[in-house]
């Protein structure tokens, strides 16, 4: 198959599956990746999850629509990720319950929403940043994430929900899904004293797995 078709029909399944086990719902979300000559394919706007068809997803050169229907007004949001992290070949944004739960609560750490309560949160997302309330569309969405300056491959928008990087399509998707779950567990073990990993676990995972972990 070619590489472009198989990229088109790889979002759909992975969109499908989100949306079938409530990790976006109605037309919420969006997803965008890389094509093989560079043009970024996206999620057309108002569009669901569950029903998205391959041949109508957005295609966009040098940020102007140039095939499909017509995109997610939050390119901005997507195109800071490519931007400013030159290995990013996707970039994943859900309205999911627990993570946009966490960026709402009074003593969450702004600068690494989630605590290391597993490995993988730590392999796979290196620190979350909470971000401030945009509205929908925003550019200002766009605008904080070139400030972090590649820092972080991960964000969370206060009200809003998580926005995930990653090298390609399954790894973004994977660390999506990852930082979901993570949020989950802190929720559930919340006002419990859980035993998070240790600062030496944590610098072991950073090593290992070669984890952005300081700004």
């Amino acid at each position: 198959m070619n590489p472009d078709n198989k990229l088109r029909e790889d979002i759909c399944i992975h969109a499908k599956s989100m949306f079938d086990r409530g990790l976006t719902v109605g037309s919420s979300g969006n997803i965008s990746a890389l094509m093989s000559d560079g043009r970024l394919l996206i999620t057309p706007t108002g569009s669901c999850f569950g029903r998205l068809d391959p041949a109508r997803l957005s295609v966009l050169e040098n940020g102007r629509h140039v095939e499909g229907d017509a995109p997610t007004k939050e390119i901005p949001l997507h195109t800071a990720f490519f931007d400013t992290r030159p290995d990013t070949g996707a970039v994943v944004h859900l309205h999911c319950s627990n993570a946009t739960a966490l960026s709402v609560l009074p003593d969450t750490d702004p600068d690494n929403m989630l605590p290391a309560i597993t490995a993988y949160g730590v392999m796979r997302l290196g620190k979350v940043k909470l971000l401030p309330y945009f509205m929908p569309g925003d550019d200002g969405m766009g605008d904080a994430v070139r400030a972090l300056g590649g820092t972080r491959s991960a964000v969370i928008l206060a009200h809003h929900g998580p926005v995930v990087a990653g090298k390609d399509l399954d790894t973004a998707c994977y660390a999506m899904e990852e930082l979901e779950e993570t949020a989950k567990l802190i929720l559930m073990t919340r006002g419990l004293s859980p035993n998070l990993l240790s600062p030496a676990q944590i610098q072991g995972l950073v090593e290992k797995f070669n984890v952005q972990w300081d700004d």
